[in-house]
């Protein structure tokens, strides 16, 4: 393991570079500042010295308030919703926010081993408390988008790999999500798998992902895209304004993995084939859809939500990066400062992986 901070304390500044978000809004909530407090690690905690971190369609739609309910189809941003968490409680701010984190323990709170002072480790994004709820890295307590950050001993997962920190930041948030779905899904080998939102973060991984499981996969995407998803493991590339239904058939594809929703989605559902899984994670083209109960329940579909990833993902993530079964795609890297130009560049779409952030 990586000992290079093993005297952390002799050393540790009082302040750190950090992005505040100051409210929900627009990129002008996003303030950039040098004299953040460096926070400190409780019972059970550790602190991590951030190596990387990735923009995510996460951080976007909490500074919009996307998840508020109350923020109509149509709507874009608000400035003030009472349930704009991920778990649809009230955001505290200032938040820092950042769920892809890579980096470095530098100290440790009371009842973790010190030993554990030097490891190199992905943040697992998932918080689950002793009491109450799961909660979520960036969302319920402050994120990666700062030199430094706290987390749960136990979400700090060693890594052992020869990836760089910007190669490992580009794993946790997208790729735990779209395992956690094909988990959730059953996808296993030989079955053919449709996946939505191919270039994107979570839409990549999943190829990836379910290729990894034996399966075939069939991906929706620009055609600017289409040869690096080909490379990625996928068996055919389709437009995302693909006429599914004439293009594959009807009860063709055992699985999908959505992450677009909007108005395309009756057609995914006529592509299942009878007992059928749907699973989603995202709504990038829309949350509120069309359905027709008549196709749920006489083709005896599974619709599965999928946000609080199974006890098992992260760690079999972790495992598919140190035996490089699944690679890295950096789609480009920023300077912690630049990030409303980060995430002008991951809201144009014309990337395909992650857009990654260095402090």
């Amino acid at each position: 393991m990586d000992r290079r901070h093993v005297e952390p304390l002799l050393m540790m500044p009082a302040t750190m570079k950090a992005i505040l978000l100051k409210g929900h809004g627009g990129v002008e909530q996003l303030e950039y500042r040098e004299d953040v407090a460096v926070p400190v690690p409780g019972p059970g905690e550790v602190l991590i010295e951030i190596g990387a971190a990735a923009v995510n369609n996460t951080d976007v739609n909490t500074r919009i308030g996307w998840y508020s309910k109350s923020l109509g189809a149509g709507a874009s941003a608000a400035a003030d919703v009472g349930d704009g968490a991920w778990t649809g409680a009230t955001l505290a701010f200032p938040r820092i926010q950042g769920t892809d984190a890579c980096g470095h323990i530098v100290e440790v709170g009371a009842g973790v081993d010190r030993a554990r002072i030097g490891e190199r480790v992905l943040v697992d994004p998932v918080l689950r408390p002793d009491r109450g709820p799961p909660g979520y890295f960036a969302s319920e307590c402050d994120g990666a988008f700062a030199e430094y950050t706290r987390v749960p001993a136990g979400n700090a997962r060693v890594v052992v790999s020869d990836l760089t920190d910007v190669e490992l930041a580009s794993f946790p948030c997208s790729y735990s999500t779209a395992e956690n779905m094909l988990t959730r899904a059953e996808v296993g080998e030989g079955e053919t798998v449709l996946v939505t939102g191919a270039s994107g973060g979570v839409g990549s991984a999943a190829v990836q992902l379910a290729r990894r499981r034996g399966a075939s996969v069939i991906a929706l995407a620009g055609a600017a895209k289409a040869a690096l998803i080909l490379s990625l493991g996928a068996r055919r590339v389709l437009p995302r304004d693909a006429d599914l239904v004439g293009e594959l058939g009807r009860e063709s594809v055992d699985a999908v993995i959505d992450v677009v929703g909007g108005a395309g989605f009756p057609a995914l559902l006529e592509v299942l084939r009878r007992d059928g899984r749907y699973a989603v994670a995202g709504a990038i083209a829309g949350p509120l859809v069309e359905l027709d109960l008549r196709t749920l329940y006489l083709k005896d579909l599974r619709l599965i939500g999928c946000t609080i990833q199974e006890p098992e993902v992260f760690g079999n993530l972790v495992g598919y990066i140190e035996r490089a079964e699944i690679r890295p795609l950096v789609a480009a890297i920023y300077p912690l400062r630049d990030i409303v130009a980060a995430q002008q560049e991951f809201l144009s779409k014309r990337h395909v992986g992650k857009i990654v952030l260095v402090p």
